[in-house]
């Protein structure tokens, strides 16, 4: 898993040994809950296999807010690295294969690490790639329409629309699944 990202961070063998040896691989099914709301977050999840979105419940209702995939981090940010109660779930979609690490020993490997502008630069473009995500969501929201908002997630996260339940679609689109599938009855019959 770590294999790939070997060559793109300047450590030594020995530190590279020390800060993987921090994760933890596990297997789980489809459908785990790895955070439920309102929990304190403490691990930070790396997917090596595997389809994972972060929701909430709006009044019984879920409401999705982002997808990761394979090489992709995942955490309740906020809930990792201010102890706040988690706002979100995060649950698989696909049976997956994870690695994660304690929020104590990611901090023992940031403070070791945030000397190197390299690896800390790195790092920061890692974490807040998800807040630039929300931000460019949220004003899809209130910019285009559901239908404009589908196009741009078939153009820009296609893998999305290739292995994502249509339901966690419509939620994170904003639409009823009844809405979805008008929207892409009417796409099919403008080809």
């Amino acid at each position: 898993m770590f294999n790939q990202f070997r060559n793109k961070l300047p450590l030594t063998d020995e530190k590279w040994i020390e800060y993987t040896n921090h994760f933890n691989r596990i297997e789980v099914p489809a459908k785990t809950i790895l955070l439920e709301e309102g929990e304190i977050s403490k691990k930070l999840f790396i997917i090596e296999k595997g389809c994972i979105r972060v929701w909430f419940n709006n009044n019984g209702k879920d409401l999705t807010t982002q997808f990761f995939f394979e090489n992709q981090s995942v955490a309740s940010i906020e809930s990792f690295m201010k102890k706040f109660p988690s706002p979100v779930v995060i649950e698989t979609i696909e049976s997956s294969v994870l690695w994660w690490i304690s929020r104590d020993d990611l901090n023992k490997i940031l403070e070791e690490i945030k000397e190197i502008p390299e690896m800390r630069d790195r790092l920061f473009d890692m974490l807040f790639e998800r807040t630039f995500d929300y931000m460019k969501h949220f004003v899809s929201f209130i910019k285009d329409s559901p239908t404009q908002r589908y196009l741009n997630l078939i153009k820009e996260r296609p893998q999305i629309v290739q292995r994502v339940p249509q339901h966690y679609i419509a939620s994170y689109l904003g639409v009823s699944t009844v809405h979805l599938s008008r929207i892409k009855s009417k796409l099919v019959q403008k080809k």
